[in-house]
C-alpha cells in the first residue's frame, strides 16, 4: 500500500469533503512527526489517509470494518492496521508502535487545529497563532466534538509537552496547508 493507493481508496470510500479534508490534514501531521522523527514517511502518510476512510460508509463498525477490508483486499502493512484500531481508543486495542502512538495524537488535535482556523476572518490556517489554538483549547465550548483529553493524553504517550505538540501539529497543516485545498477537490 502506498500514498497514491490510501488516497484513491480514501476518496472511493469518503464521499464528504470535511472528512476527506481531515484525513489529509492528519496525514500531513503524521508525515510532519515521521520526519521529525526520521521514520518512514510513506508509511505515517498511509496511516492518516485510512484511519477513518470507513467513518461514513460503516459508523457502526468503525475502525474494524476498515480494518478487515484492508486486510482482505490490501497488502497494507499490520503496523498500519494496529495503528488504525489503536487510533480509537473505544477498541481497546494497545498502542505499542511510535506509529500508532502519533496517529492517536493528532487526530483530535488536527480538528482542533481545523476548527480555529475556520472562525478566522480569512479561514486562513497559515494565519492561525500557537496562542491563539492554546486559548481554543483551553475553552472546551469551543469545538465541543475535540476530545482534549485524548490530545493530552496523545502528547503525554509521544513524551512531548502538549504546548510542543500544539505548535507541531499547528506547523505541520500551516505547511501543507495549499496541498490540502487542492487535494479535497480530488482528480
Amino acid at each position: 500500500m502506498n500514498r497514491e493507493q490510501a488516497y484513491a481508496l480514501m476518496l472511493e470510500h469518503t464521499p464528504s469533503e470535511s472528512l476527506r479534508r481531515h484525513m489529509l490534514n492528519v496525514e500531513a501531521a503524521m508525515r510532519w512527526y515521521a520526519c521529525h522523527w526520521g521514520e518512514d514517511e510513506e508509511l505515517y502518510a498511509v496511516a492518516g489517509l485510512l484511519h477513518d476512510f470507513d467513518y461514513e460508509l460503516h459508523p457502526e463498525e468503525h475502525p474494524a470494518w476498515g480494518v478487515a477490508y484492508l486486510r482482505d483486499h490490501t497488502d497494507t502493512p499490520p503496523e498500519v492496521l494496529d495503528a488504525i484500531l489503536g487510533h480509537a481508543a473505544f477498541t481497546g486495542t494497545p498502542r505499542e508502535t511510535r506509529l500508532a502512538k502519533t496517529l492517536f495524537a493528532v487526530d483530535e488535535l488536527t480538528g482542533l487545529v481545523q476548527a480555529a482556523a475556520l472562525i478566522r476572518p480569512d479561514r486562513d490556517v497559515r494565519q492561525l497563532e500557537l496562542s491563539s489554538l492554546k486559548k481554543r483549547f483551553r475553552n472546551r465550548a469551543f469545538a465541543a466534538g475535540v476530545n482534549r483529553e485524548e490530545v493530552e493524553q496523545g502528547a503525554r504517550e509521544l513524551a512531548v509537552d502538549l504546548d510542543t505538540h500544539l505548535n507541531n501539529v499547528l506547523t505541520a497543516l500551516q505547511a501543507a496547508s495549499g496541498q490540502t485545498q487542492e487535494a479535497t477537490a480530488g482528480p
